[in-house]
């Protein structure tokens, strides 16, 4: 395997690029379907979660997620996690200027830190398990937001994915190289793909899925997925 961004690598990149991620409606832009997922997961999130009373929001970017499920939500209490302290400002920010309760603010790599055990009703994680860097480390990671979860709390995820088959994966990929060229042109095009190539592992739904159900979620499955991009959520 080829280098790949250090965390203190990416806290930089995304210490730079705060408003490349801070889009309520839209989600990230580089990302296919992603107002559909974004729509889709607060939906969900709403449905499945009646009285929900906290959250915690994993590499919560600009706090695209959180926001949304404030909208189900409005007097939950939220904790975001994120490597980029810039990220975290704004995401606090943005929560604060519609009275959301951000009971806690962390900066650092979710691999590292520790989730107090049964907190939470929701989880979720967008754009940000891509950065994981082997299996071990997924199943790591996972079993610490089992953990953390309540009995009956729900995990929601957002995220570049790939396919095993190498052939199926060339396809796909081709399908979002030609999205990102309609979005954008050649230039947008190259640097999104560079940047994928340089910082990110993605896995494939059908491991994250085993996964899931290996650690002991009780409910898993697929809520959307289109080319290289998923949406999974499971419930504890």
């Amino acid at each position: 395997m080829q280098r790949k961004s250090s965390p203190e690598e990416l806290r930089e990149q995304f210490n730079r690029d705060v408003e490349r991620f801070v889009n309520l409606e839209m989600g990230q832009t580089s990302t296919m379907d992603s107002k559909l997922a974004i729509d889709l997961i607060e939906k969900s999130i709403g449905a499945l979660n009646p009285g929900a009373l906290s959250m915690c929001d994993i590499g919560c970017g600009g706090g695209n997620f959180a926001l949304r499920v404030l909208r189900q939500f409005p007097s939950i209490k939220v904790s975001l996690i994120d490597l980029s302290p810039n990220m975290l400002e704004r995401a606090a920010q943005r929560i604060r200027d519609l009275q959301g309760n951000v009971v806690s603010i962390t900066e650092g790599d979710i691999r590292s830190i520790e989730l107090k055990e049964s907190s939470f009703d929701i989880i979720t994680a967008a754009a940000v398990l891509h950065h994981l860097r082997s299996r071990e480390e997924w199943k790591n990671v996972m079993e610490k937001i089992y953990r953390s979860l309540k009995s009956g709390g729900t995990f929601w995820m957002w995220d570049l994915v790939r396919y095993e088959e190498k052939n199926l994966q060339a396809i796909q990929y081709e399908r979002f190289s030609e999205y990102l060229l309609k979005q954008g042109g050649q230039e947008y095009q190259r640097m999104i793909l560079e940047r994928i190539d340089q910082s990110d592992t993605p896995e494939s739904t059908a491991f994250i899925q085993r996964l899931l159900w290996q650690i002991g979620f009780r409910e898993v499955d697929i809520l959307h997925k289109n080319a290289v991009f998923a949406a999974l959520y499971a419930r504890k």
